[in-house]
């Protein structure tokens, strides 16, 4: 089976914070390829982006590589950023609803627990408090109404990270080498079911 999958995302889809193997989309793809898949990927991935972001500059391009998997991870730039929680949800919609007409199985992966985080420390906390939840419920409720296919990260950093004292790159921000393979890990179990159908 041949899959062309597309990764959709920001600074962790292009992989800012590792020294090798790029981000999560990277690891995920060679997983897959161990698994005996015939696997292409375009990441299109931009560091910083927000969901606007991936809605303007990064969808149409997904639409035009014909999908037959596509990985979506944002939202963290826009709680750190300040979008507002209403026109999160409605950009993710529209990013679902067109995606959808690829027929490829979308799968979205929602916002770790970034108040673990190193530099969680060195930033006020009104950035990040009480903000996360409400996202990552928009999420959920997108996910369900539209028949997204959800990795829980959220719950997951809240083991990963305490537990992995090498999740975070020197900017206490990013994953590193580490962070971004236990990233991978834990998409895989979802994205391999999609794949093998």
């Amino acid at each position: 089976m041949s899959v062309n999958y597309v990764a959709l995302g920001d600074s962790t889809a292009v992989g800012v914070g590792a020294t090798r193997g790029g981000g999560y989309p990277e690891r995920l793809a060679s997983r897959l390829r161990r698994d005996g898949l015939s696997l292409g990927l375009t990441n299109l991935g931009v560091s910083g982006a927000r969901i606007r972001d991936v809605f303007t500059g990064q969808v149409k391009a997904a639409v035009a590589a014909q999908p037959t998997l596509v990985t979506l991870c944002v939202g963290t730039n826009d709680i750190w950023r300040g979008t507002a929680l209403d026109d999160f949800r409605e950009d993710l919609e529209r990013i679902a609803r067109r995606l959808k007409q690829t027929g490829a199985p979308l799968v979205l992966v929602n916002i770790a627990d970034m108040a673990l985080a190193p530099i969680a420390r060195m930033v006020p906390s009104t950035l990040y408090e009480g903000r996360i939840e409400p996202f990552n419920a928009a999420i959920a409720e997108v996910a369900r109404a539209e028949g997204l296919h959800l990795v829980d990260l959220h719950s997951a950093s809240r083991e990963m990270f305490p537990r992995s004292t090498h999740f975070f790159s020197q900017d206490g921000f990013h994953p590193s080498d580490e962070g971004y393979e236990e990233w991978a890990d834990l998409m895989l179990p979802t994205v391999r079911t999609l794949v093998s159908r």
